[in-house]
């Protein structure tokens, strides 16, 4: 018997080490029950930290913990799945290509970034959104040094005011400081459709996010959009021109394309619609979790966010459940009914929320330490000691916080 697991992602992490939790549990050896993992690096990409410098150092190894708890390693990409014949074609490096049998498959293989299509985006346009994208940001700023000094080098365009275009831009100052001297004149413009800053934080956090942004000198473009980039800068919906040259586009996510080869119902987002045990209801023995599933938290409307709080705790229940489905126990049905968020505003600190109505617990340096211990502890793999992985995989315990 095999689970495939496609991603080494948060979800795709865990669901590894919840299924090979349930294997020992059940005391079947690996020879019987071969748990894989598909993915390009053996590699977790801290991505919730993509916003920082230095994105190059934001990885984990992933390779020692895997062979801790019998996980094997499969590198390549996937990119075919046929639900009929139950195999996933998986094309490696150099051109060569391999075939995987799988009698539960897990499919974890993340979001990607949504770009519409504006003119001069593809050409003009960075992100934070995977490591390539983060990295070649990074270099793009670093860059800017060498540039004659002008009001458009100085100037960064954010486009999207929700959770990541926030981090983005709030962390953007003091690094562009470091950079280009304390003294430089900075600007950084936070653009977005909606009428409110963080629409999906509501009102109660917004008043601190807004001190926040004016303490750092963050200025807004509420109820516009970008029209369209060029080299000296953007267009704005309304006409309004700002001479820039750099923009962050952070403006909206899609499921990874892989989910589209699943015969079965998928949301706007692109994410496969499962049941409480986290199936593909329609697909015989696919199981999906973290961005590429809408899954319910509980019974009061809930479903789970695109982020690593929700994709660990899914990827748990996940390959738990295609084990228990494999082995003949009892699958557990996902459920995620505590949630808290955890906004980095640079220099201003940090706001803490807690519950779906997003009460506020914490901000300024408090909040900042609680972010810090999250980001660079919380959310990294356990340590590659069998024992302790295995433990730290249990469905019910499961929580980025």
């Amino acid at each position: 018997m095999r689970i495939v697991i496609i991603g080494a992602g948060f979800a795709g992490m865990y669901a590894a080490l919840s299924a090979a939790r349930l294997r020992d549990i059940q005391g079947v050896s690996p020879d019987k029950l071969e748990i894989a993992l598909v993915a390009p690096e053996p590699t977790l990409v801290v991505r919730p930290r993509l916003y920082e410098p230095n994105p190059e150092t934001l990885t984990a190894p992933l390779q020692d913990v895997l062979n801790a708890i019998d996980v094997v390693y499969v590198r390549g990409h996937a990119e075919a799945i046929d639900t009929k014949s139950k195999v996933v074609e998986v094309a490696g490096t150099q051109g060569t290509r391999k075939t995987l049998s799988y009698d539960r498959l897990v499919v974890a293989t993340g979001s990607r970034l949504f770009r519409p299509n504006i003119p001069g985006l593809a050409e003009h346009g960075f992100s934070v959104d995977q490591l390539d994208d983060a990295i070649a940001l990074d270099r793009h700023l670093h860059g800017l040094l060498s540039r004659p000094a002008s009001k458009a080098r100085n100037t960064v365009v954010v486009a999207g005011g929700g959770f990541t275009g926030i981090e983005a831009a709030t962390e953007l100052p003091s690094r562009l400081r470091k950079i280009l001297g304390k003294n430089a004149q900075l600007r950084v413009v936070v653009v977005d459709r909606n009428e409110a800053i963080a629409p999906d934080m509501g009102a109660g956090p917004r008043p601190i996010i807004e001190e926040a942004l004016s303490k750092l000198g963050i200025e807004t473009r509420l109820g516009v959009g970008v029209a369209s980039l060029d080299k000296s800068g953007v267009t704005l919906s309304n006409g309004e021109q700002i001479e820039c040259e750099t923009v962050i586009w952070a403006a909206g996510m899609r499921a990874a394309p892989l989910t589209a080869q699943i015969p079965a119902e998928r949301d706007r987002f692109g994410r496969l619609l499962v049941d409480r045990e986290l199936r593909v209801p329609s697909v015989s023995g696919v199981f999906a979790a973290g961005d590429a599933a809408r899954a319910a938290c509980d019974d009061v409307g809930n479903y789970a966010l695109m982020s690593c709080q929700h994709a660990t705790r899914m990827g748990a229940f996940a390959g738990n459940n295609a084990t228990a489905e494999l082995l003949g126990v009892p699958t557990r049905p996902y459920h995620q009914k505590a949630y808290v968020t955890c906004l980095d505003l640079g220099e201003a600190g940090a706001l803490f929320t807690r519950g779906w109505e997003r009460t506020v617990e914490m901000v300024g340096d408090v909040a900042k330490k609680t972010k810090q211990e999250i980001n660079t502890v919380w959310i990294y793999p356990p340590k590659a000691e069998r024992a302790a992985a295995l433990a730290s995989a249990d469905p019910e315990r499961v929580t980025a916080l």
